[in-house]
C-alpha cells in the first residue's frame, strides 16, 4: 500500500496527542465555567471528544510500538516461555 500526501514533522506527530488531551481538558474547564447550558455544552462536548481522541491514539501508538518491538526481536518473546523440548533434555 502506497501513501502519498502531507506528512507531519516527526516532532509534531509526537506531540499531538498530549495536544488534544491538552485542548479537551481546557474546553472541559471552559464548560465548567460557561454562564449558560448552551455555552457549556457547545464547550464540554468537544472537549470530550478531544480528551477522548488524544487518550485513544496516545494508547493505540503505546501498544503499536510495543508490539513492533517484539517482533522485531523474536528471540524477546521465546523468553517468556520455557522451551519444552529443552526442558525434557
Amino acid at each position: 500500500m502506497r501513501h502519498s500526501g502531507l506528512r507531519l514533522a516527526r516532532p509534531l506527530y509526537e506531540v499531538l496527542p498530549g495536544l488534544y488531551i491538552l485542548l479537551g481538558l481546557a474546553a472541559l474547564a471552559a464548560s465548567y465555567r460557561a454562564s449558560s447550558p448552551l455555552a457549556s455544552v457547545a464547550f464540554g462536548l468537544p472537549g470530550l471528544a478531544a480528551l477522548l481522541a488524544g487518550s485513544v491514539v496516545w494508547l493505540r501508538r503505546r501498544n503499536y510500538r510495543q508490539m513492533r518491538t517484539e517482533y522485531e526481536q523474536p528471540d524477546a518473546l521465546s523468553e517468556s516461555r520455557p522451551d519444552p523440548e529443552r526442558a525434557e533434555r
